[in-house]
Parts: structure tokens; sequence; C-alpha cells
């Protein structure tokens, strides 16, 4: 049966997999796949000498996107709950342009580790990297690219395809959306993994795809007005329900879906949880879970138990890295086929694809 985490994730096991890892490669060497601005820090000056102190830069948007930062965010928290972490976080600019100085400001700081949340951060991790060996780092969304960096990475393909199938399941006319936030190679992921979900269900079904900005326009992720415009012009052409993956401006699609008495599919966090209208809450069918909470927080408590970087950490659906949340019930009644899609991934009888 499905559970509200479509599964408990084996935290234990994926720590045990980064130290494995880590002893592997010598804590040096780079390893293969392991399967497993602002200042709105919650700490404002340098933590003590000797206690964990770990600092997280999120991706644009910041905290409060109730979606891909949020869930990074949770990690963090945990940490400092469960692991007794010192913190701090920081937003970058509107434009993302001092991702760079925001690592500068952690490092300098005294933090260690430190997380970048968002592939796009990789050409200022691998600087930083360099600039501070002493340091370990991860990224989230991006491999490793340097001995003290740690890749934190998703398979975000196989999540939404559970998606498809559920969206496949529960609109009759076979009539569904797509809306990325900017098309991206790993916006892309989603939008592949939902597709052949939804075609495995209905060979015939009818899939609108927008896409926000371009490449290089990260924008895409923080522009509800876009994401609401294009939602409605899918849900005046017929579609039934749509699914994002656009960050902040995923809120325009629920805005959209309630004013056509229609269903959505939230992402990365349980969204009819984190989203506050309750007007909205009720339009979202479910949400394709990227258990970016977990990753952050198992690559802290690695780097606690000694853990190194180098290598690179695969969250997908046989850990119950990715999945579908159940909160409201409304895809309980389909939850035996969920399964058996995501059993047959597992087992490797179905393999998704990663582009459209």
């Amino acid at each position: 049966m499905l559970s509200k985490r479509f599964g408990r994730f084996a935290t234990g096991a994926l720590a045990g997999a980064m130290l494995m890892a880590a002893a592997a490669c010598g804590g040096g060497s780079t390893g293969g796949d392991t399967t497993a601005g602002t200042d709105s820090s919650a700490e404002s000056s340098a933590p003590a000498e000797g206690a964990l102190k770990v600092g997280l830069a999120f991706d644009i948007g910041g905290r409060g996107d109730k979606s891909f930062n949020d869930a990074a965010y949770a990690g963090l928290e945990r940490a400092q709950a469960e692991l007794g972490a010192e913190i701090k976080e920081l937003s970058p600019a509107g434009d993302g342009s001092n991702r760079g100085e925001l690592l500068t400001q952690l490092a300098d700081a005294g933090y260690n580790p430190i997380i970048g949340v968002g592939f796009a951060y990789g050409e200022d991790i691998k600087k930083a990297a360099e600039e501070y060996p002493e340091i370990q780092f991860a990224i989230v969304d991006s491999a490793s690219n340097a001995p003290n960096v740690t890749g934190l990475l998703f398979a975000e393909e196989q999540g939404s395809y559970l998606a498809g199938v559920a969206a496949a399941l529960k609109a009759e006319s076979g009539h569904v959306g797509y809306v990325g936030g900017v098309e991206t190679e790993l916006i892309k992921k989603f939008q592949a993994g939902f597709e052949a979900g939804v075609k495995s269900v209905k060979s015939d079904a009818r899939i609108d795809v927008k896409y926000l900005t371009p490449d290089g326009d990260f924008t895409g992720f923080r522009a509800p007005d876009k994401g609401k415009v294009a939602a409605e012009k899918m849900f005046q052409d017929g579609a039934e329900i749509v699914y994002h993956a656009a960050g902040d401006s995923g809120l325009g699609v629920f805005q959209a879906a309630a004013a056509a008495g229609k269903k959505a599919i939230g992402v990365d966090s349980d969204q009819r949880e984190t989203v506050k209208e309750p007007e909205l809450k009720e339009v979202i069918m479910t949400s394709m879970l990227k258990r970016v909470d977990v990753g952050v927080f198992e690559f802290i408590k690695a780097f606690q138990g000694g853990a190194k970087g180098g290598t690179d950490i695969v969250y997908d659906l046989k850990a119950d890295g990715v999945g579908l949340a159940t909160t409201g019930g409304e895809i309980d009644d389909i939850a035996d086929q969920i399964e058996a899609a995501k059993k047959d991934i597992v087992d490797g009888k179905i393999t998704v694809p990663s582009q459209p």
C-alpha cells in the first residue's frame, strides 16, 4: 500500500553508502554513482569552533517557495534538530548572479560542509571547492566535479512516470498538461517521465507542454503569473489535470486549476501540505515527491561520520528518493496500479526515459 510519503526512505543505508563510497575513493579521487544575496540565516553569527557548522545556499526563489528550496531547508532543519548542527542559510539575488559570493561568504565564516541547492551552482561549487579544499561541498541536481564535492542526484523521471500514470488513470478524456519552469535538461526529465507514464496507460492521450522561459532564463521558476496563464490555456483547451515542475510558478498552475474546477499535480514537496490557501490545497491531486530533504540530511549525517566527496548519490524509486504523496486520499483508489508501476521500474521491467 502507498504511504503518505510513498514508502519510508532507507536513511541508514544511504548514509552507509556514502561512507563506503568515501572509503572506496580514499576521500580524494572521483568515484562512481552510489544509488541510494539576502541573508535569511537561522544563525546570524559564525559558529563556535568544533561545532557541526552547516551552510546552505538556496536556489532562485529562496526559502518559502513551498517546493524545491523548502525541501532542502527541511533537511537542514532536521540536521539542526537531530545532529545538533549550527546552520546558516543564504538566498541569491533574483537573477542568481551572486551564487559564488554566497559560497565564499559561508566558507569564510567557517561553515563546513556547504550545500548549493540547484544545478546552477555547478561552476561556482567547482571554483569554491578548489579555493577551499579543506571544506566539503554538496550540490543538489548536479554531479560531483571535484574531490571534495558530493553530487546529490534524483531520478525525477521515475517519480514523474508515476505522476503520469496517476494523471492518465484520473483524466477520463486522456487530456492532460505539463508546465515546466525553465527549458533545461533537468526539467525535461520531469516531462519525459510524465509523458511516458501517461502513455503507458493511454497510448492515445493528449499531453500539452509549455515551458515558461528558455534555458538560461531562470525567472521561469518564480513567475506565478506565467504559470497561471500557461495552465489556463491548457484547461481552456480541455486538459483535466496539469502537472508542473516550475518551482514558485506552480502557484499559478494551482490558481488556474481552482478557477477552472480542474486538478493539478505538485512537485518536489507534498504541496497539498505546504500550500497555505485552502482553495488551492483542494486542487492538488498528488505531488511528485523529490526527497531533497533526505538528500541534504543524509549528506550532513555522512559528513559528521567522516565521509568525503568525489562521488554522487542517486536517489531513485528503489530508495524511495522519489515517489507520490497521498495527502487528501485522491489517489488511494489507484494505489495498486501505481504500486505495480513502481515495482516494474524498480525490477527493471520498465526503463523510464530521461529525455522527451
